[in-house]
């Protein structure tokens, strides 16, 4: 890596309570599981932290189970487990297909449900199906667990209500009611960032979200009142012009976004149908 690693310290925690006492004890200390996204910024010279918590000895955080009518999937939990998982597949199967379009097979071996929420990326290829079907962030801190509902999870560009000493320990899901359908757009199917990323479900009410078209993923509610109010697929999408801030970067333009929202939305809508 081009960044030495002699000025950082790793410490390693074999249960929760002991992970959350180093967060409180020791400010700055930054979290890491599958370390996907650490070590690529590593790697172009940024600095997440000099100071680390390897979680990957908590065990109870890797499962995927339910409790009640909701599906729980552990922070901790893999890509692959997530493929896996007779719960997911069963009531998630976007959720499945969004894992399955992670990174190459290693990525989707190491990276985690936990990473890929705590690191806030608008372009997170799960966030949209999390967004939709209107989950709750389980988060562990010293006053014991909050639940945050995913749509107020995030407040700008990589910034979330996730304190310092706090960790996400969970993502639970209610039972999701309709069709289920997740697109990424992206220079290759799997092994790069989205240039667009959607998910939708179309039941008694239709929900829309999108990634990579604003600084955090977007629930589209005017679109899906346009829609649920019986509204037609051109009227949504008037609507959703409104709702979407893309940007030209290294990997598109804030046009090419425009045109493949509105495109994903249409073709969702069409199959759905």
């Amino acid at each position: 890596m081009r960044t030495p690693t002699a000025p950082f310290a790793l410490r390693r925690a074999r249960t929760l309570d002991a992970a959350l006492k180093i967060l409180r004890e020791e400010p700055g200390t930054v979290p890491i599981a599958g370390c996907t996204d650490v070590y690529v910024a590593l790697e172009f010279g940024g600095t997440p932290g000099t100071s680390y918590l390897d979680l990957t000895r908590l065990s109870a955080l890797k499962r995927i189970t339910t409790s009640g009518d909701k599906l729980v999937i552990g922070a901790l939990a893999t890509y692959t487990e997530v493929q896996r998982s007779r719960f997911v597949r069963a009531r998630l199967p976007m959720l499945v297909e969004a894992a399955r379009l992670v990174g190459g097979v290693q990525i989707q071996n190491m990276g985690t449900v936990g990473g890929n929420l705590a690191n806030a990326s608008p372009a997170g290829d799960t966030l949209p199906v999390f967004a939709v079907a209107d989950a709750d962030v389980v988060l562990a801190g010293p006053d014991g667990e909050r639940r945050v509902p995913f749509n107020a999870f995030y407040t700008g560009y990589r910034k979330s209500v996730r304190r310092p000493d706090e960790l996400i320990v969970a993502v639970e899901v209610p039972p999701v009611i309709g069709k289920q359908w997740f697109r990424k757009v992206g220079t290759r199917a799997a092994q790069a960032i989205s240039k667009v990323v959607f998910a939708g479900v179309r039941g008694l009410e239709t929900r829309l979200a999108l990634g990579s078209v604003a600084p955090t993923v977007v629930r589209l509610a005017a679109t899906e009142k346009v829609l649920n109010g019986g509204g037609s697929i051109d009227d949504a999408l008037r609507a959703l012009a409104g709702e979407i801030t893309p940007i030209d970067d290294l990997r598109s333009t804030a046009e090419y976004r425009r045109g493949v929202a509105a495109n994903l939305v249409r073709q969702f809508w069409s199959e759905t149908a």
